[in-house]
């Protein structure tokens, strides 16, 4: 059975960081693209951030600069590095797995995690 389980999250002030967590398990991690996700309340499900197999990334706009996408294959672990925080950046987090050709579009993942929140307060 796959399971993502999302961890680091929590409630930092503007400026501020976190470091997300994305541990895999029941599959072969480093076959799987990976990415994160946000949503927040009465939001769409917003595409974050993007990492290949090979370790090519790929980041929304918004993120651009400020947040750093990793996996450590050896430890079936995904992460997100989000620097100078902002409060639009106020969401849950979700990590999702995925095999084909997925990157953007969170339709095409395959697996999901239980996400974990992050508030940035002014």
């Amino acid at each position: 059975q796959v399971q993502l389980v999302e961890s680091g999250g929590g409630l930092v002030q503007a400026g501020g960081s976190l470091r997300l967590s994305c541990a895999a398990s029941g599959l072969t991690f480093s076959r799987y693209r990976m990415g994160w996700f946000r949503q927040a309340p009465g939001n769409e499900r917003e595409f974050v951030a993007f990492i290949s197999q090979t370790a090519d990334t790929y980041y929304a706009d918004s993120v651009k600069g400020r947040f750093t996408i990793s996996r450590d294959n050896a430890k079936n672990t995904v992460y997100l590095q989000m620097n100078n925080l902002k409060p639009e950046d106020t969401a849950v987090y979700y990590c999702a797995a995925d095999r084909g050709g997925a990157v953007m579009n969170h339709r095409l993942y395959d697996y999901w995690g239980q996400g974990t929140q992050v508030t940035v307060s002014s």
